[in-house]
Parts: C-alpha cells; structure tokens; sequence
C-alpha cells in the first residue's frame, strides 16, 4: 500500500475529503518522524513498534576497489513486528 492509496482508503472509510484525509496522513507521519528524531520510542498495538537503534562505527571494505575505509557510527531507525501483525500475515 502506498502513501496515496492510504489516503484513498481513509478518505472513503472515514468519509472525508481527500484532502482533509491527506492532512491527517502526514500529520501522523509527521509526528512519528518527529518522535523517531528526538529518540522517541513508538508503539503501535497490533502493529509493532519502532526505535532508533545506534551503529558503531567500523572499518570496511569498498566492494568495488577493494580499498579499506572507515564507516562512520549511525543511527537508523527499527521496526519490530508485534505478534497480532506477524499471526495475521502467517495464516
């Protein structure tokens, strides 16, 4: 499912206009992000929950040369599927 047919299904569900449906999707999206930047943990039940995990960095190997190069330490972000959503897509 994409962003817009998200919107599409929550602006037939719901009864709204798309726009309005559309207002409401970024806003929820938008608060996520801004809770994952802030180191905020997410969780969504029957869903799954979503965290910032942090990498050390390390020295790697560019595939292509062969030459040796240090990756810097990152943050990403996680997500742990719940056990409603991980019984539901096993039927």
């Amino acid at each position: 499912m994409t962003k817009s047919e998200l919107v599409e299904a929550l602006s037939k569900g719901e009864d709204l206009t798309k726009t309005k449906a559309e207002e409401i999707v970024n806003l929820v999206f938008s608060e996520m992000t801004n809770a994952l930047a802030n180191g905020e943990r997410i969780e969504i039940r029957g869903l799954g929950s979503f965290k910032v995990k942090r990498y050390d960095g390390y020295s790697g190997r560019n595939p292509k040369t062969g030459k040796q190069i240090k990756v810097k330490p990152k943050k990403l972000p996680f997500f742990k599927c719940g056990k409603e959503l991980k019984e539901r897509v096993d039927i």
